[in-house]
């Protein structure tokens, strides 16, 4: 009897022992970024859903991911603020836009120089291995203990539309009003000789439908979401600015994974951004056809046209640049881009 008891009592110790060692073997992360869990339209969730399958096969279920969409997490500097300050207790993955990288690190802005890219391919060259990519990762880590991996596409590139004449090239645009979400959107359309003025997304549908303004710039997607192309005739794709946002991981917590683990993560990352990339592309082009089929006369500008365009909009924009992101990280960026259009031919 009192051996019986003992193994019962053994068996229930054991079993207590192994619990812990089982629960520590999986990892929890929480991984935070804008806008609503829905893959279909918003191409940060469709990225995070993928990231978190990948990880989570990646590492045998070792390395789990707790989505938190919709900034549940706080806004933009505050999400950057946590993922900095955590460190091993409550690790964060961080999907950032601009607004969320550039007050730790404002050289970003360079990434984002109009007309940059002539492509899709150009624009991944860039920020797959680029020497303004790689010194990029290595400075951010240095300010912040925080890993920069990827550039997660969320869309396609911005394109020009208006509600006046067909735009081919810069002098197009003289005499038209247009819609700036910034400083730096109004001073680009100033270097072609038309004018900027901020009006909020909200109000963007009206003001094109009453002349406020003529133009504006978008990717596809939100032209067609905006319901844009009811009063909006001309669609210019000329490849203005490539949207993308950041993929951030706090650095204690990578770092505490094993080399399988971290190695992992960091693939998954990778496999995550093409999936989306291949997603993006073809949304763009069925967003542009959806556009076309509804009215909207779409024109691609050519070689020859995408550097006129380049010529008269990026030294002012390049200008105003120069006291965030400094003449060293611009000039670098520019090079960089020329070469992976050059790659991309």
């Amino acid at each position: 009897m009192k051996y019986a008891k003992f193994v019962a009592i053994a068996a229930v110790l054991a079993f207590c022992l192994m619990v812990p060692a089982v629960s520590d073997a999986a990892r929890e992360v929480k991984m935070s970024y804008n806008g609503p869990a829905d893959a279909e339209n918003n191409a940060v969730h469709l990225f995070a859903e993928n990231f978190k399958k990948l990880v989570e096969e990646g590492t045998k279920g070792e390395v789990t991911v707790r989505l938190f969409p919709d900034s549940q997490l706080g806004n933009e500097e505050e999400r950057m603020e946590l993922l900095s300050k955590q460190g091993m207790n409550q690790p964060i993955i961080n999907v950032a836009s601009f607004a969320g990288v550039a007050p730790v690190f404002p050289e970003i802005y360079a990434s984002a120089i109009p007309f940059m890219f002539n492509s899709y391919e150009a624009a991944h060259f860039f920020f797959d291995n680029s020497r303004f990519w790689n010194k990029s990762k290595e400075e951010f880590r240095k300010r912040t203990g925080a890993y920069l991996l990827e550039a997660v596409e969320e869309g396609g590139f911005l394109a020009f539309t208006n509600n006046k004449n067909e735009i081919k090239s810069p002098e197009d645009f003289k005499g038209l009003k247009f819609r700036g979400m910034d400083e730096g959107q109004i001073i680009l359309y100033k270097s072609f000789g038309a004018s900027g003025t901020p009006v909020p997304w909200t109000e963007l549908y009206m003001a094109l439908k009453t002349g406020v303004v003529d133009g504006q710039m978008n990717p596809a997607m939100y032209i067609k979401m905006g319901s844009l192309h009811e009063v909006q005739k001309y669609l210019t794709l000329a490849n203005i600015q490539y949207s993308d946002q950041f993929l951030v991981v706090n650095g204690d917590f990578l770092d505490s994974l094993t080399p399988e683990q971290k190695t992992a993560v960091i693939e998954a990352g990778k496999k995550a951004n093409a999936l989306n990339r291949q997603a993006m592309a073809e949304q763009d082009k069925k967003d542009i056809d959806y556009l076309v089929e509804k009215g909207m006369i779409a024109y691609s500008p050519t070689p020859a046209e995408m550097d006129a365009f380049r010529e008269a909009g990026q030294p002012a924009y390049v200008e105003w640049l120069k006291s965030k992101a400094g003449e060293d990280w611009l000039n670098l960026a520019l090079e960089c881009a020329k070469n992976a259009n050059e790659k991309a031919k």
